[in-house]
């Protein structure tokens, strides 16, 4: 069974950091893009960074310079580290994979999608 699992929410003061991570399980994550999202209380869901199976990561303007994504292939895991944290940053964030390996912040492309962290961020 193809599964994406984040983890690492949870409660961060403004200017504060949380690391989230991106495991799967039952395929190679590193053949995949990824993508993480976030969805915050009465908005829609938005794209902030995306990191392709090959090249460079790329990030949404709201969180470009705060915001880092890696690949740990030995884990089998993306990570996000989230800096200087806003309580505008607050909402859940997924990770989704991309089959065809690219890099992109629409959520359409994405295939397979993680359940979700809570991220709350207070000001």
């Amino acid at each position: 069974q193809l599964q994406l699992v984040e983890s690492g929410g949870g409660l961060a003061q403004a200017g504060g950091s949380l690391r989230l991570s991106c495991a799967a399980s039952g395929f190679k994550l590193d053949s995949y893009g990824v993508g993480w999202f976030r969805q915050a209380p009465g908005k829609e869901r938005e794209g902030i960074s995306y990191i392709p199976s090959a090249g460079f990561p790329g990030y949404a303007e709201p969180v470009n310079g705060r915001f880092t994504a890696y690949r740990d292939a030995a884990r089998n895991m993306v990570i996000l580290d989230t800096n200087s944290l806003k309580f505008d940053d607050t909402g859940i964030y997924y990770c989704a994979a991309d089959a065809s390996g690219g890099g992109t912040l629409s959520a359409s492309e994405y295939d397979l999608w993680g359940q979700g962290t809570q991220v709350t961020v207070s000001s």
